[in-house]
């Protein structure tokens, strides 16, 4: 198999425009947020360890010192954590024990524990229940990754740990120029299917609108649902392929109108044509009783071909893996083009790195975190997450030459399909969380409550002006 990022043909440029975006967040709503985040002179801090830095120990860790991580227990699972990077990590460092722990809940778990000065050493920062990194950095409570990155890779020789990601990769968990966290998986959103069904229906992939609602037609027309998604937890999912298919329309310039808070960006032509297409999807072609669904519940009918498109990220092979069946084999495509002028093609995907990692500042063993972190980022570690996650990593080259599975095989060739045409997607969701919600509430109403799209977007620009308004939100731009 060629370099799966090679393939991708997204020139640094551009990656690092994206990743720079990226960069630019910090603390949405910074006043409300930094009460919830321990930091400043009086925070009692744990006594940490040190140790002497040489060529065998860049990042000078205590090699008896134990390193205490937590991993977010969601759809990558958390094999590669027991099974791959502490076995890895322990093959190096015998003394060093560590100590994990899982849960689906980060902040829950994490956050009060940051908060009383005594937090774990590496944090998996994930899942619906994150934390708001950037009040994180702004505390202090990130530790600064500039040594990691700078330090020599695990396992590839005469490069350091950074010469051995994509391009951006470093850039991408930086704030105000200095990176503080490691975004490790690499994610291909798009429509989702069992190619073992459409196969055997002669079911063709649809590159326009048209042949999209025509194939539609054909399912409904076999008794199953084209098109859902869980409207209980899920409805982000929908979020995203509604505005991958603005930017389809329009280029990024759409999103990214929309994640500096201009006025009109939700009224503009490209939010306004993708949200009449997929609203007219929700009206035809959506079963209703998905708006109550959870996404595993949604995904488990998937499986049982009751549905056949199902809008997600990359992680959905492995988050389904016990309850496929072997007549189900995942396949992904790029969302069709919603006009006969879209500035983009067919072809053009979003895809992004994400899942942050991160070493607490002021846990009792921070180097020992960012030493754990260089063990996954090497390639050896990194072919191990992606054959257990079936997710691709930041790590240039690791999964050359190997076998890997037909989700990820799919979800690899849209991305050689696209070529340049990959884009980051919007940020707002992680800038502005009432505006976040706010999108989430209005998406479903356009797909499950036949809600028209002049009202999806008048809805979401007061929301997006009413935070352009609020003095006490800290405002965010990218270029």
């Amino acid at each position: 198999m060629t370099e799966i990022f090679a393939k991708a043909e997204v020139d640094r440029r551009t990656l690092l425009r994206r990743a720079a975006a990226v960069g630019l967040m910090a603390t949405p709503a910074v006043g409300m947020l930094s009460a919830c985040v321990g930091g400043g002179d009086d925070d009692k801090s744990q006594e940490q360890s040190t140790g002497t830095k040489s060529a065998e120990n860049p990042l000078g860790i205590d090699p008896k010192a134990g390193v205490e991580i937590i991993i977010f227990n969601g759809g990558l699972g958390t094999a590669y954590a027991t099974d791959v990077d502490t076995p890895l990590f322990n093959k190096k460092w015998p003394d060093a024990k560590i100590t994990y722990s899982a849960t689906e809940q980060i902040s829950t778990v994490v956050q009060p524990r940051i908060n009383a000065g005594t937090p774990p050493d590496m944090i998996n920062n994930s899942g619906s229940n994150l934390m708001d990194f950037g009040a994180i950095v702004k505390a202090g409570q990130a530790a600064d990754l500039t040594d990691l990155f700078a330090a020599p890779s695990w396992d590839v020789a005469g490069k350091t740990v950074a010469e051995t990601l994509v391009p951006g990769a470093v850039e991408q968990g930086s704030y105000d120029g200095k990176p503080f966290a490691m975004n490790y998986s690499f994610t291909v959103f798009g429509l989702w299917y069992n190619k073992k069904l459409f196969d055997s229906k002669g079911w063709k992939n649809p590159a326009t609108w048209a042949e999209f609602t025509a194939l539609c037609d054909q399912i409904k027309a076999a008794g199953i649902t084209p098109f859902g998604y869980a409207g209980a937890n899920a409805s982000y999912y929908m979020v995203r392929a509604l505005l991958t298919s603005a930017a389809k329309i329009g280029t990024e310039q759409a999103l990214k109108d929309i994640d500096n808070l201009k006025p009109g960006a939700w009224t503009a032509e490209p939010i306004k044509q993708a949200a009449q297409a997929w609203g007219e999807i929700g009206t035809k072609y959506i079963n209703k009783t998905f708006l109550g669904l959870k996404h595993t519940e949604v995904q488990l009918q998937q499986n049982q071909d009751k549905l056949a498109f199902y809008p997600c990220g990359s992680w959905l092979e492995n988050e389904q893996a016990k309850d496929t069946p072997p007549t189900f084999e995942y396949a992904v495509q790029a969302y069709p083009s919603v006009t006969g002028s879209d500035k983009l093609p067919a072809t053009a995907i979003n895809a992004a790195a994400g899942e942050i990692y991160f070493a607490a500042a002021k846990g009792k063993n921070p180097q020992g975190g960012k030493e754990y972190i260089r063990a996954m980022l090497s390639k050896e570690a990194a072919l191990g997450f992606t054959k257990l996650t079936k997710s691709l990593t930041v790590v240039a080259g690791a999964a050359d030459g190997q076998t890997i599975s037909p989700g990820l095989t799919s979800a690899n060739d849209v991305l050689g399909k696209a070529g340049k045409d990959v884009f980051m997607g919007y940020l707002f969701d992680t800038w502005y969380k009432k505006l976040d919600d706010e999108s989430r509430a209005a998406v479903n109403d356009l797909m499950f409550k036949g809600g028209d799209a002049n009202k999806f977007c008048e809805r979401m620009e007061a929301a997006s002006q009413a935070v352009a308004k609020d003095s006490s939100i800290t405002k965010f731009t990218r270029s």
